[in-house]
């Protein structure tokens, strides 16, 4: 995708992009090392009007799909449909727009798994000390350097890919903020002014955040497929009161917030591409979207927008699945029945031969339970909001209703109370889908700015490749983000120590994986279960025993930027 200025761009002829790869063994690949690369405009040889045997060439004209006005009149964004078909060796692909500079992606051998990268928090919280971590890019360069080593097919988002909490502090949106009378703000109208500041706030936002830095020069060499979590939205977006969620000028701010991430995170329009459920099934031989991998579900609880999930190939034994966890979430509710039954629909489309699954929830399935202080924030003697009221400790509560800063964090997880039901059900359809699929499914996440592990299995002490009830779940957070500080780190570790018979019943445990043996340095680690360090993932099929291997990439020491692999392997479905 393209954003353009309108004042000044002769748009005579459509933005064109340039695409190149080499079937020749490598002939292309020492042709292009030759060139010199300079900005943009310098005159250089055109790799593009090559005629060896062997070299592919593509010339495509973006199409308009949207159209923001700014003060400084329009941006557009046009939007290329690209079809790389997969050959017999891995290629790398050659690109560039209008003739300016040369970069380039790799996509996987037809009969390879992709290289997979996962990260999620990717940006600070307000407060943070940013120069305490030497800013958001030493993870990112980490991860441009295993590219350089061995080309990763694809980096997924968990979830936070951009902090747009900031947005509080616009000036058309900061006296909204502030009222503290609660009532006032639920009625509150949502003006023009108001509409102007958010797309305003959110454009400026994410052309910084996505072309800047070390994560912008990702963006532009590893293909990327994402997820939203709040943040992408506003702090706790779907887990606060049903009265806030639906005020005109709250439910706009998650409108807003979920209208740009599905524009500039999955280059999708809802008014152009359509909505309707029969278009986006996830089939690629069925779809009419143009996103061949959408799933919409269910209607948006407190946005004008339906669930937007993803069903993504992966390789022809891998697939991934992004669920959509904030669309529809409310205090009782993750998503609907309806947006389940078309992602398992989805799943059982699958072709044979596909083993393993990966499932994408923003939000950890599995994480020690914190139902003490879910109470005790529930109570009307809540400490946090009696010591705000006492001005002690005002940071203890939000903004937006003056509850204590920790509830919807807490309402956030699955595995709080108001959420349990419909988490174990889940359980019970991915066991079930394993069963009847022959699938190995492994749960990822991100959120909670520290990297824990765990896995499901049965109770009757079946081998992991013999049980299909065995599931992975691994938590890679934050990779900008800080961490929680050490005694959240502790308490964590010390619920996480016990066992929970919720699953009891449907023949399952579930526990934390003792992966961290040894901290970054060396030394013994306070937690062999929970990591507070900043974080990235990567993924890589084993050929040899059909196994996923999971690698936490942990930063060594704060603002190093290099990194400790811990490994988890996910074993292929043998039952």
């Amino acid at each position: 995708m393209l954003v353009t200025t309108d004042a000044g761009s002769d748009y005579s002829t459509k933005p064109t992009l340039s695409v190149q790869w080499d079937a020749t063994a490598g002939q292309l690949v020492d042709k292009l090392a030759s060139l010199q690369l300079g900005p943009a405009d310098a005159p250089r040889p055109d790799p593009h009007t090559g005629t060896e045997e062997g070299v592919h060439s593509l010339r495509i004209l973006a199409d308009p799909i949207y159209t923001y006005y700014s003060l400084a009149g329009g941006q557009t964004f046009w939007r290329w449909k690209l079809e790389i078909p997969l050959g017999e060796r891995e290629e790398e692909i050659f690109y560039s727009v209008n003739n300016g500079q040369e970069n380039s992606f790799w996509v996987p051998a037809f009969d390879q798994e992709f290289r997979v990268m996962y990260h999620s928090c990717n940006g600070f919280s307000g407060g943070v000390d940013t120069e305490a971590f030497n800013g958001p890019d030493p993870l990112w360069r980490d991860v441009l350097r295993k590219h350089e080593q061995k080309p990763i097919h694809v980096m997924v988002g968990g979830g936070d890919q951009i902090y747009n909490d900031p947005l509080t502090r616009e000036p058309e949106i900061a006296p909204w903020i502030n009222e503290t009378d609660v009532s006032k703000k639920i009625a509150a109208p949502f003006t023009d002014e108001m509409k102007f500041a958010l797309d305003r706030f959110f454009f400026n936002a994410y052309c910084a955040w996505f072309r800047g830095g070390a994560f912008g020069i990702a963006v532009g060499k590893i293909p990327m497929l994402n997820m939203l979590d709040d943040h992408d939205m506003i702090s706790g977006f779907g887990s606060y009161p049903d009265d806030l969620q639906e005020s005109p000028v709250f439910s706009n701010i998650g409108s807003y917030g979920y209208k740009w991430f599905l524009l500039f995170q999955m280059f999708i329009v809802d008014e152009l591409d359509g909505t309707s459920p029969e278009s986006a099934v996830g089939i690629p031989t069925v779809n009419t979207h143009p996103s061949k991998s959408l799933i919409i579900g269910g209607e948006g609880a407190f946005i004008p927008y339906p669930n937007h999930s993803f069903l993504s190939y992966l390789g022809p034994k891998m697939y991934l699945v992004m669920v959509d966890w904030r669309s529809e979430r409310r205090f009782d509710q993750l998503a609907s029945k309806v947006t389940y039954e078309r992602l398992e629909k989805a799943v059982y489309a699958l072709p044979q031969g596909v083993e393993h699954l990966i499932v994408l929830l923003g939000v950890p399935i599995a994480y020690p339970r914190m139902v003490a202080l879910e109470n005790l924030l529930e109570s009307k003697f809540n400490p946090m909001s009696v010591l705000a009221k006492m001005k002690l400790m005002p940071s203890a509560v939000n903004k937006f209703n003056a509850e204590a800063e920790l509830k919807d964090d807490l309402a956030d997880h699955p595995c709080a109370g108001d959420h349990k039901k419909e988490r174990n059900w889940l359980i019970e359809r991915y066991q079930k889908m394993a069963v009847d699929k022959h699938l190995r499914i492994t749960f990822c996440s991100g959120d909670v700015h520290a990297t824990a592990n765990s896995k499901f299995y049965s109770k009757k002490k079946l081998e992991p490749s013999m049980d299909p009830k065995w599931m992975l779940q691994f938590i890679s957070s934050a990779i900008v983000n800080t961490p929680p500080p050490p005694p959240v780190i502790w308490l964590v570790s010390k619920l996480g120590a016990k066992r929970h018979k919720t699953l009891h019943y449907c023949d399952t445990e579930e526990e934390l994986i003792p992966v961290f043996t040894e901290d970054t340095d060396g030394s013994k680690p306070k937690s062999n279960t929970v990591m507070g360090r900043r974080n990235y993932a990567m993924a890589d099929y084993d050929t040899a025993t059909g196994e996923i291997q999971f690698a936490i990439c942990v930063e060594k020491s704060q603002g190093s930027g290099t990194t400790k692999e811990y490994y988890l392997r996910a074993p292929p479905p043998r039952w």
